[in-house]
């Protein structure tokens, strides 16, 4: 049975090389099929990441393994991710967002309900009105976001793979009001 924990970007810094490693495993499957470069890119860019405003890790231990993890930072009001091939629908970009950058499972701990409890710990108490997701409309993920209530609301090219799906789930909460 998984212990989980949540984190800030303060308290996120030693679970880094174990996110590492637990990535590494997972975008080895198909259809990422990533390698040493791509898990390297990844790992470097993970100390900054946790600097952004909002950023939250969800993670699931057994013993002392990683065996799953969900984070992400708030896309401000206004924005959108930068290679969309379109605008979301107004409501979307004008709200502050979760962008939930990975949400990943040890593949030998899958269909045991780990995703979901870390989606549902990284969601709670989250101010944002949307959260916000790309994924690999190859992968197996794509049908459990479907199936979990994630929308489409666009697509984006990247340099480096295939179109990524450009997913909201609407976190049914009434925007914070400026002041």
């Amino acid at each position: 049975m998984p212990t989980y924990t949540v984190h800030d970007g303060g308290s996120a810094g030693p679970l880094i090389d174990a996110l590492a490693e637990l990535y590494a495993i997972v975008y080895a499957e198909p259809p990422y099929c990533e390698g040493p470069e791509q898990v390297a890119r990844f790992r470097e860019g993970l100390p900054d990441e946790a600097t952004r405003p909002g950023f939250t890790l969800a993670a699931a231990h057994d013993r002392d393994r990683l065996v799953g993890a969900a984070y992400g930072w708030t896309m401000p009001a206004g924005t959108w991710w930068s290679r969309a091939d379109g605008e979301p629908p107004a409501d979307v970009r004008e709200a502050a967002k979760l962008a939930v950058m990975e949400w990943i499972v040890h593949p030998a701990r899958r269909s045991e309900g780990i995703g979901a409890e870390l989606m549902r710990r990284l969601l709670a108490d989250r101010p944002e009105r949307y959260a916000t997701l790309a994924s690999d409309p190859r992968s197996h993920a794509r049908q459990v976001y479907a199936r979990n209530g994630w929308r489409q609301v666009g697509t984006s090219a990247l340099p480096w793979g295939p179109p990524m799906d450009l997913l909201v789930l609407d976190l049914g909460r009434e925007p914070v009001q400026g002041g």
